[in-house]
């Protein structure tokens, strides 16, 4: 990753570790399961810092691209973001933005033409703590909890 003051930060925990406190603006806060089965209902967790898409996707686009290869596509709920644009381009490649009014707490992200990955939408507002226990859930190989229920478990929900 360059270090120009453009370029996003990734910041990919580990099982255990804790949240960087503060996460800088740019920065995308991103765990991904670590099995190769991926059997959980999600297949990681991210916690954005504001509803500004435009703000926030290139960021995470860049994190998984780094970490799974390049991103084709990724399908939003509509209602979880100020503005969705139909596409952004990150970087040197086009990614397709789909929204769908399905209030599901989570991203899909379509790396490729077929291989998808469900990620649990953390709420910017949440504490650190409450993050970090949500995603450290997402993550779980064994989670069959969906979005909705690990955010109001973990208090960051409605």
């Amino acid at each position: 990753m360059g270090t120009g003051s453009d370029s996003p930060r990734v910041t990919s925990l580990p099982p255990d570790a804790a949240l960087p406190q503060p996460v800088e603006p740019g920065t995308a806060v991103v765990r991904l399961e670590t099995t190769t089965d991926r059997q959980g209902v999600l297949d990681g967790a991210w916690w954005p810092r504001s509803r500004d898409i435009a703000a926030e996707l290139p960021a995470l686009i860049t994190a998984l691209t780094d970490l799974l290869g390049p991103v084709t596509r990724v399908g939003l709920d509509t209602d979880a973001w100020d503005e969705l644009p139909r596409r952004l381009v990150v970087g040197d490649r086009v990614v397709r933005v789909d929204s769908f009014p399905v209030g599901d707490d989570t991203v899909l992200i379509t790396r490729g033409e077929a291989d998808h990955f469900s990620l649990l939408v953390v709420p910017p507002h949440a504490t650190p703590e409450a993050a970090r226990a949500a995603m450290a859930a997402a993550v779980r190989a064994d989670n069959v909890t969906p979005a909705a229920q690990i955010l109001i478990d973990t208090g960051t929900g409605a």
